[in-house]
């Protein structure tokens, strides 16, 4: 494990006389201003393949979950469903869909809050992944607040029966920031998560990359963003 975090410390930073290699943060990329969930049952693979209704707009963030359902291993898009699907579900305060349905959240993206998140290259089964927060003091907050890490895999559009690109999510992170170490008296309050994530069975690596907000006791979505792959240039 602490090898995946050298390795992905390593990865995310273009050191001196390393050689060209694929950066994937948020650094530099439009904050959305709307998360865009699509919750598709195990169950229906008509709906995995299904045209939306309506696109998603420029400062839009579309995530596919897909939600596990009671035929277990015999539902069709069963590989790739996940619990955390219930969970982000329930947190939204909707029941699993019996085919599919779509939420939308605001995100705030007020003054004086930062976010961050970036990732190295996989290792093995394992790729390490970092989300980094810091909110002014002056930002009034409802504690706790929590960080949602999400590893996706971007699906073009016509590939695996795809209508439209989806962000498909493999792996998730939750994170409860309410230690007092994180909360200074004066000052902005950081809060920052270094770990490994498995990546699934049948994932295609080089379509991985993150998406991450924070939101507060309320689930109001403070802040967000999205990984950007880009080629690091090579020095000497």
């Amino acid at each position: 494990m602490k090898n995946v975090l050298l390795w992905m410390a390593l990865s995310v930073c273009a050191g001196h006389g390393a050689a060209a290699q694929s950066l994937c943060t948020s650094d530099g990329q439009a904050a959305p201003l709307t998360l865009v969930e699509h919750f598709i049952s195990a169950d229906c693979a008509a709906c995995w393949s299904a045209a939306p209704t309506a696109h998603p707009g420029p400062q839009e963030l579309s995530i596919d979950w897909i939600v596990p359902s009671d035929q277990g291993d015999e539902a069709p898009l069963s590989a790739a469903a996940l619990r955390e699907a219930q969970t982000r579900l329930a947190a939204l305060g909707r029941a699993s869909p019996a085919s599919s349905t779509v939420t939308r959240s605001r995100v705030l993206n007020r003054p004086g809050l930062q976010l961050r998140v970036a990732q190295g290259l996989p290792l093995g089964a394992y790729l390490g992944a970092i989300i980094e927060f810091q909110i002014s003091a002056k930002v009034r907050r409802q504690e706790p607040l929590t960080a949602w890490l999400l590893l996706v895999e971007t699906v073009p559009a016509g590939v695996e029966g795809a209508a439209v690109e989806k962000n498909l999510v493999r792996n998730v992170l939750i994170s409860s920031w309410d230690r007092p170490d994180q909360r200074p008296a004066t000052g902005p309050a950081r809060y920052r998560e270094l770990r490994p994530l498995n990546v699934p069975e049948g994932t295609k690596p080089e379509r991985l990359r993150l998406i991450g907000w924070v939101q507060d006791a309320r689930g109001q979505v403070l802040s967000a963003a999205q990984s950007v792959c880009t080629t690091a240039i090579e020095t000497h």
